[in-house]
């Protein structure tokens, strides 16, 4: 995680298209007297039977955890009851030979959804990717990847990212490698959070775990002063237009947020003497995010997030 903290401040010390602004961060720390805190499944949209399973669950959701926008009907939560509704139909409907055989079509059977899913060959692709990988080398269970971690968050992110392509999510900026492991950090702070800090959630370096950077982070640190667009930006995104992957603006918009939280959670333990989780200001700044209908954001064709 050192790389991703590390390479998003790089980032933004170089950043054009968005600002990280100090006196923003420090007027919203000022005005907060406590983080809320957000239960994880505050919706009560996830499977959870304080098992194995429920480690399937996780991994298979953060698999396929990316991007709902071309859909407007479409959301995380859809993902997330789906899934959770298929396994209580059936328990065996993630075993990894059968994450290997799932077509576009019995996927969104699965789900329930009336139409094909966005990216829809990249996310039955990425469930087959996980099927072969867990049971080439875990024996078929996710909680068997888990408990190689040795409870250590860092560990069992390298880990995805080494074993699973389709976590690794990095890319260049100005030449540069800049890491950022989205949907690999979220399944380590999916498990924490599930699980109570206890069991498969046990991580003795939780606090390393940044924010996961994707769409709605950036708009609400927006809507709250933290960062500032460039006019062409800002015009592009309220235009509802697409910004490529990869792009300096997509990179800047990921890296900032996740430079801009850190930034924020050092400033909140200077002036209150609190230590505070960047993945609790993650679920904060979340489900401030998704409750705000009128909420702005990029739109990006990414299997990252």
């Amino acid at each position: 995680m050192d790389d991703v903290r590390a390479t998003s401040a790089w980032v933004a010390s170089r950043s054009s298209h968005v600002l990280v602004d100090s006196a923003g961060i420090d007027k919203v720390v000022s005005s907060i007297e406590s983080i809320p805190k957000v239960e994880w499944d505050f919706e009560g949209i996830h499977y959870f039977d304080n098992g194995p399973l429920t480690v399937q669950y996780l991994f298979v959701l953060d698999a396929l955890n990316f991007c709902f926008w071309p859909d407007e009907d479409l959301n995380y939560d859809d993902l997330a009851s789906g899934l959770k509704a298929a396994l209580q139909n059936d328990k065996s409907a993630f075993d990894a030979d059968r994450l290997q055989k799932y077509t576009g079509p019995q996927l969104r059977e699965l789900l329930r959804w009336p139409r094909p899913l966005p990216l829809e060959d990249e996310r039955v692709r990425l469930l087959h990717e996980v099927g072969i990988e867990l049971e080439r080398n875990f024996e078929g269970k996710a909680s068997n990847l888990v408990q190689c971690c040795g409870k250590s968050a860092v560990n069992l992110v390298a880990l995805v990212a080494r074993h699973f392509p389709g976590f690794r999510d990095h890319t260049l900026y100005k030449g540069r490698q800049v890491f950022l492991y989205k949907r690999a950090q979220i399944f380590a702070a999916d498990l924490w959070g599930a699980f109570g800090g206890q069991g498969y959630g046990e991580f003795k370096d939780v606090g390393s775990l940044t924010i996961m950077a994707d769409y709605i982070v950036p708009a609400v640190l927006r809507q709250l002063g933290v960062l500032k667009y460039s006019p062409k930006l800002a015009s592009t995104i309220e235009a509802s237009g697409e910004i490529g992957p990869g792009t300096e603006e997509e990179v800047e918009l990921r890296a900032c947020s996740v430079h801009a939280v850190e930034k924020m959670r050092e400033l909140i333990s200077v002036k209150s003497g609190r230590q505070v989780l960047s993945v609790e200001l993650d679920l904060w700044l979340w489900a401030a995010g998704v409750q705000c209908t009128s909420l702005q954001h990029h739109r990006t064709l990414s299997i990252y997030y």
